[in-house]
Parts: C-alpha cells; structure tokens; sequence
C-alpha cells in the first residue's frame, strides 16, 4: 500500500525506486500547510500552556481558547508591529 489518503505524503512503494515529480509536488505542498499550522500550535501551547483545558463548561473553554488565538496572532506578528511602531 504505497498510495496513502489525500492528506499523507505519498511514499515511494517498495519495489519503486522513486516518487515520481507529481507526487513530489503534491508532498510539497502539504508540507508547507502543515509547518504552518503545526507552529502556530506549537506557540500555542509552548508559550500560552494551551495544553488542557482548565474550566468546566464550553463557553469558558471556547472564550480562552479564542483569547489565546488572538495572542498567538499577536505573537507570531510582533516583529512587524515593533518596526511599524519604530517607523
């Protein structure tokens, strides 16, 4: 089983030397969305401890969960903002 779903990275198969361009491609691609969603988690819980949720209740988890998105965005942007602030 060389083919995997459409949101694995295909592997060259046992008795194929190569993953062809295509594939290669599609891998890319992929990979890309991936570090870029995968580090925003990672600020996420590395920086803001978003690791458990600590309330009881939907609401309460669903408003710090959307807090710390917001930080994460401000975070991930601090670089720009202080050299608009300089300027």
């Amino acid at each position: 089983m060389c083919a995997t779903g459409p949101r694995l990275h295909s592997a060259a198969c046992r008795y194929k030397d190569r993953v062809d361009e295509v594939e290669r491609a599609k891998n890319r691609t992929k990979s890309r969305v991936r570090s870029r969603v995968e580090h925003v988690f990672g600020v996420m819980k590395l920086k803001f401890g978003f690791t458990k949720v600590r309330y009881r209740g939907l609401k309460k988890n669903a408003n710090r969960l959307f807090a710390t998105c917001a930080l994460v965005n401000l975070f991930l942007v601090r670089k720009k903002l202080l050299r608009l602030a300089t300027a």
